[in-house]
């Protein structure tokens, strides 16, 4: 396992304060607040242990009320709402400084046989040969900033291979649309749900920004200011991060200073395993 996947597994392992209190420490990626894909993995981690170990998380629902500081740690409060035959469901309060930042609701269930059928996956070039987002910006040193070279330049946990890069410190006009490949840059433990928040954590890779492609805007230009305001993923069929993913991601609409995007998680054998969709402030301050 590489170092950066064991520190971000690290991460997303909070410490059990009792019952249904945890607690979670931060990175700072460079974007001035928390990342809120490390919120999302926190949260689901605290579900999960309170939940019967055979109920995997299906689907959840979150909203991101105030940006979290990268310096403090974070509390994560998770309420039983029902334990149900099949079902459960829990949600899950982020604080920090006292005030919520983050609520999630998820619900849980236990595998079982039912009816079948998906969305075919989109045809794109495939991940042999394409380099990765981390070979990309060591191309573009000399482009970044001092404040983000460090984070940009170092070693990641999980590999990111763009089928098209777009660049984030100068955009371009094109469609909405992105297709990246993902796995881990190691060995995830073999448990589906280290899996499950691992992935919740990527799902906001690569996201929101995908919004301004048709505005020919870069995410960290000057004067861009984007932040989720909700979030919610749906797991569909078991997979393995250890494995290539494809994040297919398009955006239906910008209106009102906000973006709104959807994806699809697929294998690369073309199963569907889980699907996205968030809506984000964006504004051009310049």
């Amino acid at each position: 396992m590489s170092q950066t996947l064991n520190n971000l597994l690290t991460l997303l392992n909070l410490e059990k304060i009792e019952e249904g209190l945890f607690r979670g420490q931060s990175e700072d990626l460079g974007l001035r607040q928390v990342f809120g894909g490390q919120v999302v993995g926190q949260a689901l981690y605290a579900a999960k242990e309170t939940v019967p170990e055979a109920r995997l998380v299906h689907s959840f629902h979150s909203y991101f009320l105030r940006p979290g500081d990268s310096q403090k740690p974070i509390i994560y409060d998770v309420e039983v709402l029902r334990d149900g035959n099949s079902f459960s469901a829990r949600r899950v309060s982020a604080i920090q400084n006292g005030k919520p930042i983050f609520y999630m609701t998820a619900s849980f269930q236990a595998p079982e046989p039912g009816f079948e059928h998906q969305k075919t996956m989109p045809t794109v070039a495939g991940p042999e040969g394409l380099p990765s987002e981390t070979e990309i910006a060591q191309s573009l040193a000399h482009l970044l900033p001092p404040i983000l070279k460090e984070k940009f330049l170092c070693d990641r946990p999980l590999e990111i291979r763009p089928v098209e890069f777009h660049n984030p410190l100068k955009g371009h006009v094109a469609a909405p649309t992105r297709q990246v490949w993902i796995r881990a840059n190691g060995t995830v433990p073999d448990d589906i749900r280290v899996h499950q928040y691992l992935l919740g954590y990527a799902s906001d890779l690569n996201f929101l920004p995908v919004a301004l492609q048709p505005h020919g805007i870069g995410f960290l230009e000057k004067g861009i200011q984007i932040a989720t305001i909700d979030h919610s993923m749906w797991f569909h069929r078991p997979f393995n991060l250890n494995e290539w993913l494809l994040y297919s991601v398009e955006s239906t609409s910008a209106s009102s200073a906000r973006g709104f995007v959807r994806g699809e998680f697929y294998t690369q054998d073309g199963a569907l395993v889980a699907s996205t969709v968030q809506e984000g402030v964006m504004r051009n301050h310049n």
